[in-house]
């Protein structure tokens, strides 16, 4: 299968890489130049421009960073839209939201199907084709669309009928991650202001039912201090921890926690944390205190 791929930040490099090692023909384009040619040796042959990699294709997958990105890839000045042909299928697999993913359907039109499949999972998931992703979209969308889903994915369930459907499964996702890190950084400080070693205290209850896969990873980046270069960035969840607040507040839905935990992740970004892994949220929690010896 040809497939276009826009997008090689750290969650699409891994994905493009995995899909192009199960034998597809991958054609990929990222606004950093040098980031598709860096995965030749995956099979990923890289494009000069989004055009480039879409045209002659009969399924695109994107995977941006921000709802910003994703109008401009298919709408923008040399955006894909103007070069997909009738019965193209778009991959949307980011997480932008709702609204965003609905609306690009509407406006392709033409014949151009969109699938929503925003993914979970981590850089490394990514790399192994051991995503979850939370897929929704017309039974013939989807159906073009499996072999890709079913590479990168350890389960790629249909949650819906319609785009957004993915969308929305994908913030309920994004609640429950946001909240886990977020709490897995308050524990660990709380465990130094306690004077206990925070790796040790990580070593002990990641193995009790206060263990979460949040813990288990973010935990250990955590009690390490390795938050650079990130496996996935604090500003992410600045990100997307504001779609959750947006999709709360629209369904009058009573959320919390969402707004505790969202301003924690504003408040690593205003202290500059934000390209940093998005374990160390753990700074905010320690207040400036340096961690107990």
């Amino acid at each position: 299968m040809r497939v276009g791929w826009l997008g090689l930040g750290a969650m699409g490099a891994p994905m493009a890489g995995c899909l192009a090692r199960a034998g597809h023909a991958v054609v990929a384009y990222d606004i950093v130049p040098g980031r598709a040619a860096a995965l030749a040796e995956d099979g990923v042959q890289a494009a000069d421009s989004i055009t480039g990699a879409v045209r002659d294709t009969g399924l695109v997958a994107i995977m941006v960073a921000t709802p910003d990105q994703v109008d401009q890839v298919l709408f923008g000045p040399g955006g894909a839209a103007g070069a997909l042909a009738a019965g193209t299928v778009v991959v949307i697999m980011a997480t932008v939201g709702p609204g965003v993913v609905a609306d690009v359907a509407g406006r392709l039109g033409g014949g151009v199907s969109v699938v929503d499949a925003p993914v979970s999972g981590g850089v490394q998931r990514a790399a192994a084709g051991d995503l979850l992703i939370m897929v929704s979209g017309a039974d013939d969308a989807v159906g073009r669309a499996r072999p890709l889903l079913d590479v990168l994915a350890r389960s790629a369930p249909v949650v819906g009928p319609a785009p957004g459907d993915g969308q929305r499964m994908k913030l309920v996702n994004q609640l429950l991650c946001g909240v886990h890190i977020a709490a897995a950084a308050e524990a660990l400080a709380f465990a130094e202001s306690l004077g206990l070693n925070p790796g040790e205290c990580w070593r002990v209850l990641r193995d009790g039912a206060a263990a979460s896969f949040m813990f288990e990873d973010r935990g250990a980046r955590m009690a390490s201090g390795q938050f650079d270069p990130p496996r996935s960035a604090l500003d992410i969840f600045v990100k997307d921890m504001g779609l959750v607040s947006a999709a709360a507040e629209h369904a009058s839905a009573s959320a919390p926690l969402t707004a505790v935990t969202r301003r924690l992740y504003e408040e690593g970004h205003e202290r500059g944390l934000g390209r940093l892994d998005d374990a160390a949220l753990i700074e905010v929690l320690r207040q400036d205190r340096p961690p107990a010896r």
